[in-house]
């Protein structure tokens, strides 16, 4: 099993955040059940004040090579263009086997 754990931090000039972060929220977690090997999906959008991130993604995918074909799923990459890339500034990734 592999671990996929993104961290983002949304552009500075954002008023309603709040809603930026429900839809990359429900767009990411759509994704369970229609990527093949993605296990488990969970974004995190509630940190506590002494965060300096806004998102966090935590996903748990069969093998290092199901993340691979996640990285290029046309759900994925839709999502990603349509929620996410567009309101962040800044991300972090960290993938490791558990």
């Amino acid at each position: 099993m592999v671990k996929h754990i993104i961290l983002w931090k949304l552009k500075d000039e954002i008023t309603d955040k709040a809603s930026i972060k429900a839809g990359i929220k429900a767009g990411l977690e759509s994704l369970k059940g229609v990527v093949p090997g993605l296990v488990d999906i969970v974004v995190n959008t509630e940190g506590l004040a002494s965060s300096n991130a806004d998102v966090m993604l935590d996903s748990m995918f069969e093998s290092e090579a199901a993340l691979k074909a996640y990285a290029v799923h046309p759900s994925h990459v839709e999502v990603a263009d349509r929620d996410v890339r567009p309101y962040t500034q800044t991300r972090l990734c960290l993938d490791f086997e558990v």
